[in-house]
């Protein structure tokens, strides 16, 4: 069976069968690892943020099993978007474009559902901030103004995105180093699409014990989590097919995962945040992503710059992901 696309590339039954085996792998070891939150104390148990750090890395580990077991290309680190490091000037170009663009994603979002009365914002006082340092210090007083602790916070954050590497490196390996190069010859709105959905699914063994969507119904936090996977996804993919590696979209996720805290430095005190609304966890923060993804497909700026990240194991030859980029 093969699968015929506009474009004359084909996906093949192999390809499918390779598709289905990671998502179902990577679907499984995800419920797998949480299953100790579920029999347990869910979100509350001390065993979270061990269980949430291994639940990271079972994309990689279904992305190594497919292309070691069941693909067996010839060059696999090729495959998986790891390796050449090069161009190097282009890669170091679209790693930093990632960590910039992640943070600057997340940060926008909350002046914006401000601007849409959906984040309870308070951009001068940061009360809810000054709230939870008064009740961390207690009788103690802050030594530092509040607004120099807000700017440390973000300052640290590209710093922070190179410390979450490894982790978001587990999920990239998976869902932009091998799944979304694989789905291409389906067309890249079906590529982002498909593979924005698996990725926001796969986050169901947290989405419905309340992670990131704490008052939401779990149907709701997990359409919710669907769409944000959906259009980040899309800006991450679009790094790993821009640049031919996996590194740039590792590093974005870093450092989205760095910068999704941040809310709660500009929320006003005493007030409930809805993340279904509000934040990038929500339809207000999906805005700025939405417009950028309509604008890089406008531009064609999807278009693969490394020819070979196909896993197929025919070629003999050198791939030609070394050739020049444009963007």
């Amino acid at each position: 069976m093969t699968v015929e696309t506009p474009g004359g590339s084909r996906m093949t039954s192999r390809d499918v069968r390779a598709v289905g085996v990671f998502t179902a792998l990577a679907v499984a070891l995800a419920w797998l690892v949480a299953l100790p939150l579920w029999w347990g104390d869910g979100l509350a148990s001390r065993w979270f943020t061990l269980v949430a750090a291994a639940m990271m890395a079972t994309p990689a580990i279904a992305a190594l099993v497919v292309v070691f077991l069941v693909e067996r290309p010839r060059h696999k680190t090729l495959t998986l978007g790891l390796w050449p490091l090069r161009p190097v000037r282009s890669l170091i170009g679209y790693a930093v474009l990632g960590i910039v663009v992640s943070i600057a994603l997340v940060l926008v979002a909350l002046p914006i559902g401000a601007l849409l009365g959906v984040y309870p914002a308070d951009f001068v006082n940061f009360s809810a901030f000054r709230q939870v340092l008064a009740e961390q210090a207690g009788a103690a007083e802050i030594p530092i103004p509040i607004g120099a602790l807000v700017v440390i916070q973000l300052a640290v954050l590209p710093l922070a995105a190179f410390i979450n590497l490894i982790p978001a490196l587990g999920e990239e390996l998976g869902w932009r180093g091998w799944l979304l190069p694989k789905l291409m010859p389906l067309g890249t709105l079906p590529a982002l699409l498909i593979s924005g959905v698996i990725w926001g699914l796969w986050h169901a063994p947290l989405v419905l014990l309340g992670y990131n969507y704490p008052d939401a119904p779990g149907w709701l936090g997990l359409t919710a989590m669907v769409g944000m996977c959906v259009l980040v996804g899309a800006v991450f993919g679009w790094l790993r097919l821009r640049s031919g590696s996996v590194w740039p979209a590792a590093l974005a996720h870093a450092a989205f995962n760095a910068a999704g805290g941040t809310y709660l430095l500009f929320a006003r005190a005493g007030e409930q945040v809805d993340t279904t609304q509000a934040t990038i966890l929500g339809w207000s923060g999906w805005i700025v992503p939405l417009a950028l993804v309509v604008i890089l497909l406008a531009k064609g700026q999807f278009a693969p710059r490394a020819l070979g990240i196909s896993a197929e194991p025919a070629p003999s030859g050198p791939s030609s992901s070394t050739g020049s980029t444009r963007r």
